[in-house]
């Protein structure tokens, strides 16, 4: 049995679907640093429902 050569059609679809593979990892990579950034700016002690809100840890002092 001849080992036969890859078909130019396969060289281009594999190098579309790296392409494509590439583009849909960045935009998960993209979409968790978001979310990363979101979720650590967020200032849980102005939140409505805390037992000390900042303003009256300061009139207590």
């Amino acid at each position: 049995m001849a080992i036969r050569a890859e078909h130019e059609i396969h060289t281009r679809r594999k190098g579309r679907n790296v392409g494509v593979g590439l583009m849909l990892g960045g935009f998960v990579v993209l979409v968790m640093v978001l979310t990363f950034v979101k979720i650590t700016q967020t200032d849980f002690t102005r939140a409505p429902g805390t037992a000390n809100p900042p303003a009256a840890m300061e009139a207590a002092d």
